[in-house]
């Protein structure tokens, strides 16, 4: 595993507080951000690929079966 430092700033300290759940630590907050960045970008990609089909019309292919 490896380990990452991080620095940081009052305001980071404010919002890892402020977003803690009772019996979290910060490791487990920065986790849980991690986890949610993860997801935020699957969207975003997910998004980008529904705007990139959109004009698919797979009523007109062939069935694959």
């Amino acid at each position: 595993m490896t380990n990452i430092g991080f620095r940081a700033t009052p305001d980071d300290e404010r919002i890892i507080k402020s977003a803690m759940h009772e019996g979290e630590n910060t490791t487990d907050v920065i986790r849980r951000a991690l986890r949610l960045l993860d997801r935020q970008a699957w969207l975003e990609q997910a998004r980008a690929d529904a705007a990139r089909l959109a004009d698919e019309d797979l009523s007109t292919e062939p069935d694959a079966w």
